[in-house]
Formats: structure tokens, sequence, C-alpha cells
């Protein structure tokens, strides 16, 4: 038998109500690209230089860990630098401790994150 005796066909039979599903789906997903999950805040401060000192601190811990996604916010009256996405507490807690040492301050909290990358 050759290669081309080999080709077939396949024909998919779905209720046409997963494709509408899975359309809404994706229109949430760009709407709300984001999901709960965990990060580890570094910094925050209130006050007149606040905004300035916040960003110091991610240009310091960018400069560190340029691997860690790091983020500034605002909640008033707090500038808050917080780092990572992290779907699990536990992962949270491992990059933690990983900069204990530098930033003995840092702790972990919810927020909302960012989908992971798909590989």
């Amino acid at each position: 038998m050759s290669q081309q005796e080999d080709k077939g066909s396949v024909n998919i039979i779905g209720d046409e109500r997963i494709d509408t599903l899975m359309s809404t789906f994706i229109e949430l997903n760009e709407v709300y690209p984001s999901i709960e999950g965990w990060r580890v805040e570094i910094f925050f401060e209130a006050g007149n230089y606040s905004k300035k000192l916040a960003m110091e601190a991610k240009a310091e811990f960018v400069e560190k860990y340029p691997e860690v996604p790091c983020y500034v916010t605002f909640q008033q009256p707090y500038y808050k630098v917080r780092i990572g996405d992290l779907r699990t507490k536990m992962e949270a807690e491992k990059l933690l401790k990983r900069i204990e040492a530098e930033y003995p301050n840092a702790f972990v909290v919810t927020d909302q994150i960012n989908f992971p990358e798909l590989k």
C-alpha cells in the first residue's frame, strides 16, 4: 500500500451550542484578561513621593530579577509594587522564600493575575 492510498477523511459532528459556548468564552477572556491568583507585594507607600519610590523599587527589582513580572499599582492612598503571576499560594510562597533576604517585609497577596503563557 502506498501513502496515497492511506489518506482518508474525518467528519466531526458536534452540537452548535458548543461553538456558541466557545465564542462566548473567547469574548469574555478578551473583556476580562485576568484570573484570580497570587502575587508577592514587595513595596507599598503613601505620601508625596510614593509614586517615585514605587517606580524606583520596581526598577531595582527588575534589574535583579528580570524574569519575574513586576507591576506598580495605585490603590488609594498607596502605591504598591507586586511581583509574579502565580496560580497557587504555594507558588507565591516559593517566590517569597526566594526573595525574602532582599525584601524582608514582602508578603503574599491574592490579586488578579495575567493568564499564564502557553508553552
